[in-house]
This record gives C-alpha cells, sequence and structure tokens, in this order.
C-alpha cells in the first residue's frame, strides 16, 4: 500500500484522486512508524521549502527505512525539492540528501527576473514571472522508467518559485528563463517538479509508470 506523507505542505486531495483514479490503494501514515508497511511512499509538497522541517529525524529514517526494503520513493514539487541537499528558500532546512545540488530560484538568485535577449533585435530588458505557472514542455535527457512513453514536448502543470539543478539523474528537463530538472530518476528513487495529479493523462502516465515501478518491487 502506498504512503502518503502528509507533513502540512502536501496537495493531497489532488493527489489522492490521481492515485483513485489509477486503482492504488493509499493511506496517510499517522507517524514514522506507520511507514514499515508501506509498499511504496509518495512526498508531496507546495509552497515554501521550510514546510519540510515538520519532516523530522524520525520521518527522515523511516523514509529511508523504506527504501532499504525496496519500497519505491516519489517526491512532487517541493517533495521532489527535498530530496535534493536542500534549498536556498530555507538554507537552515537540510533536504534529505537523496540527489546533489541545491534548489535555487528562478532567474538564478537574481531577483524577480533578468536580462536575455529576444527575438533578432538584441538585449532587452524583461522580467521573467515568478512563480512559474502553467503549464510547459518536457524534454528528455535520457530514457527513464518513470517517463516511459512520453515524447518530446509533452505538457506539464508547473506551479514552483525554486528549481532543482540539472543532474546526470534529471529524467527530464524543462526550460523556463533557464533550465532545470522537472523530473529526476536514480532508482527507486523519483521526483517531478511538476504536479502530475494536474497534468492531465501525461501527468496520469507518470504515476502509472511509478506505480508499475512499486508493483515490481513488491
Amino acid at each position: 500500500m502506498i504512503a502518503l506523507v502528509d507533513y502540512g505542505a502536501g496537495n493531497l486531495t489532488s493527489v489522492r484522486k490521481a492515485l483513485s483514479a489509477l486503482g492504488a490503494e493509499y493511506w496517510t501514515p499517522a507517524a514514522p512508524v506507520d511507514l514499515a508497511r508501506a509498499t511504496g511512499v509518495i512526498v508531496p509538497g507546495v509552497g515554501h521549502f521550510s514546510a519540510t522541517a515538520t519532516l523530522t529525524d524520525e520521518w527522515r529514517q523511516a523514509v529511508l527505512a523504506a527504501l532499504e526494503r525496496q519500497a519505491p520513493l516519489l517526491g512532487i514539487c517541493v517533495g521532489m525539492q527535498w530530496l535534493f541537499n536542500g534549498s536556498t528558500e530555507a538554507p537552515d532546512v537540510a533536504g534529505l540528501g537523496l540527489l546533489p545540488g541545491m534548489c535555487m530560484r528562478l532567474g538564478r538568485e537574481a531577483g524577480d527576473g533578468r536580462r536575455s535577449a529576444v527575438g533578432s533585435g538584441g538585449d532587452q530588458d524583461t522580467r521573467l514571472k515568478v512563480p512559474h505557472v502553467g503549464w510547459n514542455s518536457l524534454s528528455f535527457p535520457r530514457e527513464t522508467r518513470l517517463c516511459a512513453g512520453l515524447v518530446e514536448g509533452t505538457q506539464v502543470y508547473f506551479t514552483h518559485s525554486y528549481a532543482a539543478p540539472l543532474i546526470p539523474e534529471t529524467a527530464a528537463a524543462t526550460t523556463y528563463g533557464e533550465s532545470f530538472s522537472a523530473a529526476v530518476e536514480d532508482g527507486l528513487v523519483s521526483g517531478v517538479q511538476f504536479h502530475p495529479e494536474k497534468s492531465g493523462d501525461a501527468g496520469l502516465r507518470i504515476l502509472r509508470s511509478w506505480l508499475g515501478r512499486v508493483s515490481d518491487a513488491l
């Protein structure tokens, strides 16, 4: 059964609806010890990275123990950022450290905008709207189980101000002012910056692929 972790920052209602539509069995654990019976773990999240501070050492150890038992882990939005070393949005809050690097504000910490070249007329001072809200396309630097069956340019739904760097474990990338990791996969560890539960058929395909990994691990 899938453990859907509620740490006070998750968009749990829409994730539950998506999992139900796919016929998945899930529950929300009340305490870290409950993860002992999880066949897979989802850490969702929206908003500020500081919310992950409520994932105490007990929760962190329980998540790592689930991975040791071969239970796949999926982070969504802030939940994906938590898989990294941390975020400059809350520099005193450590991530889980399963993936290398820090999540940074879109625009490379340069405020709400950045200077970029547009058209053929040279440089123009433009403003990058942050947060990044809406549909954007994916590109795929390598083949992965998580993104299997998706084609170049697949559109998914984002809402975020911070993003993870491109790393060897990047499964999908998106460009919004700059390129960043839209999805990651490293063995049993997966994450998506966008919201698959709000991304139509493409999002459901990604969740179905992850659930297939859970079934394989049983």
